[in-house]
């Protein structure tokens, strides 16, 4: 995969995912679809929330931003998924909107 600069650049189910996270801050999906290496939104995924005391909760300014520049992460995780092509990500753990780990089946590979 080609290293992506801005998520402007992503196809529309990678960018909804760019912003969910972004949106939530910190959490985990659980059972995330991915079909034809594009992560599925629609039905919504579990997503649980983090919640962290005495600490910045929101949305990360940048959630909206088109210029938004993806860190090594992000493209990590779109290998994944091309790698995958279909399939379903147990868990996707993310932190300051940005994905920290994934749990898939080993069978999937």
């Amino acid at each position: 995969m080609t290293a992506l600069l801005e998520k402007s650049q992503l196809a529309p189910q990678r960018k909804a995912l760019v912003e969910l996270l972004l949106r939530i801050n910190f959490g985990i999906i659980r059972n995330l679809e991915v079909r034809q290496r594009q992560p599925v939104l629609d039905p919504a995924p579990e997503l649980i929330r983090e919640i962290k005391f005495a600490a910045e909760n929101g949305p990360r300014s940048e959630w909206q931003s088109p210029r938004l520049r993806l860190k090594l992460q992000w493209v990590e995780l779109f290998e994944l998924f091309d790698s995958l092509g279909n399939g379903v990500i147990e868990s996707l753990e993310f932190k300051h909107g940005i994905p920290f780990k994934v749990m898939v089946a080993d069978s999937q590979f």
